[in-house]
């Protein structure tokens, strides 16, 4: 569904971004993304969703291509995948279910669906009772909800996750963890960009480790060393996602 092959980028000054990276995440995966401050994560996040796209080789998601792809092809592209940043970024001055709806309307959604959609996600989310809450009347914990139920409300096929967990305590970065694995589990690809390394070791999903631009570790090549499955896998991904 998400295939890098040998991408790269710099930025000014020569500083490199990405270097020769290549990885296939499939629909449904849980990825984790470490590495130390500067290592390419956020970079590598920002190229799913082609925010970025590479100086050479090519990013592709779903049948959307960086090498190919039009104003028109990455809006269709960012209308299925949903984005949770750390800071929240939610309208101070809008109700909960007032920022989730946002996220419709500026897609021009039909009016008469908007409604229960919102009510969906933010049942799906454990918000449900907070809908005419302001953001500076909820906790870390429930804006970062607030925020995941925004990205979802779209349907997304992948879940991006930019340290999501960053500025929230022990108990709420469990309960968001545990959100986004459900999220997973219900067929939306999850790739969480996270410093919190004991959050990886305490669970089994894979986990990709970048530095200076570069994968220097990725547990599915111990798991599944030949990659065939992944790369069977590839093309009925992109079918569905068409």
């Amino acid at each position: 569904m998400i295939r890098f092959t040998n991408a790269s980028l710099e930025y000014a000054r020569g500083t490199v971004a990405l270097h020769d990276v290549n990885l296939f995440i499939a629909r449904r995966e849980f990825v984790f993304l470490t590495g130390p401050s500067g290592a390419g994560k956020s970079t590598l996040l920002k190229c799913i969703y082609m925010d970025e796209r590479p100086d050479s080789g090519e990013v592709k998601v779903g049948a959307t291509s960086s090498l190919t792809a039009t104003r028109t092809d990455v809006a269709k592209l960012r209308r299925k995948t949903g984005i949770v940043f750390q800071d929240f970024r939610l309208l101070e001055d809008r109700t909960v279910e007032q920022n989730v709806a946002f996220a419709l309307e500026v897609i021009g959604a039909p009016r008469n669906t908007i409604a229960g959609k919102v009510s969906r996600v933010l049942t799906q989310v454990g918000l449900a009772s907070k809908t005419t809450a302001l953001p500076r009347e909820l906790s870390g914990g429930e804006q970062q909800r607030v925020a995941i139920a925004r990205a979802l409300v779209n349907d997304p096929f992948v879940l991006i996750a930019d340290e999501p967990t960053g500025n929230l305590d022990d108990r709420a970065t469990r309960g968001i963890f545990q959100l986004l694995r459900d999220i997973s589990a219900s067929g939306t690809a999850v790739v969480m960009a996270t410093h919190n390394l004991d959050l990886v070791r305490r669970s089994d999903y894979r986990t990709i480790e970048l530095t200076h631009g570069e994968i220097v570790f990725d547990s599915a090549s111990i798991a599944a060393p030949t990659g065939v499955a992944l790369l069977d896998d590839d093309a009925g991904m992109t079918e569905a996602v068409l």
